[in-house]
């Protein structure tokens, strides 16, 4: 694999990035893989879902033992997104590697980054609107919460995109009395079992490169301790605009 310490760091890079400002690393490393190293969509998205994966289970092993996952939204999460994640999955197994089944990735992967700057943008007001608006009835909050488990489904089984901001901004939104630390945790939980299936389904297909995946953990590990560390050293409006801009850049790029 010529030039291979490249992925070690791009993935400290984006390690870094994750660490200081919460961001999925879906949204940056997939699109880095594609358009700065040539992986062809497929194996990107693939790649990049058994690496958020690996990070996530760490994750959410830790805030299980801390209490702080709301097991009951993962279930209702889980409800529509796992058969949005069986639903792409057979499409993409019926169009297998064609040109079609690329090109969809790739214009999807653009989608979602598109709908994703904006949650990274805005979220602070979505919070504040959701704190003054008059509550749901349970069954309604219910029912639209498997409705956008099953949109995560969809988004992060052909993009590996959604499962962080877009999935916070509606969790903020459906659920304004669960503290921050509960809806993080939580959607973190939820992006393991959906990260695993929709991963092991493009593994399945072939269109999982586990070289890359070692070299892309080599460098993103360290990178994630140490954007942690200087977690706050740049204003987090700062933080918002400019990653909110880079998105949308990237997402029309793809397109």
């Amino acid at each position: 694999m010529p030039h291979s310490w490249l992925y070690s760091i791009s993935g400290l890079l984006v390690g870094f990035l994750v660490g200081m400002t919460g961001v999925g690393g879906g949204s940056l490393m997939t699109p880095l893989l594609i358009l700065l190293f040539g992986v062809k969509p497929q194996s990107a998205v693939g790649t990049d879902l058994i690496y958020a994966a690996v990070t996530k289970i760490v994750g959410t092993s830790l805030n299980g033992r801390l209490g702080t996952v709301q097991w009951s939204i993962v279930g209702w999460l889980m409800a529509g997104s796992m058969p949005g994640a069986v639903f792409c999955l057979m499409l993409l197994h019926h169009l297998g590697t064609s040109p079609i089944s690329g090109r969809l990735v790739q214009e999807s992967l653009g989608v979602c980054l598109l709908i994703t700057a904006p949650a990274v943008l805005f979220r602070p007001k979505l919070q504040l609107w959701a704190s003054r608006r008059e509550p749901l009835k349970p069954a309604t909050v219910n029912m639209l919460t498997v409705l956008m488990g099953l949109v995560l489904g969809i988004m992060v089984t052909m993009s590996s995109v959604g499962a962080g901001a877009v999935g916070m901004a509606a969790l903020v939104i459906l659920y304004p009395m669960v503290s921050t630390r509960v809806l993080v945790a939580t959607d973190i939980a939820h992006a393991v079992p959906l990260t695993l299936i929709a991963g092991g389904g493009h593994w399945v297909e072939g269109t999982t490169d586990f070289g890359v995946l070692v070299r892309l953990l080599a460098g993103s590990i360290p990178g994630i301790l140490l954007g942690t560390w200087c977690a706050g050293v740049v204003r987090e409006d700062i933080q918002r605009w400019f990653l909110g801009i880079l998105l949308a850049i990237i997402g029309l790029r793809m397109i």
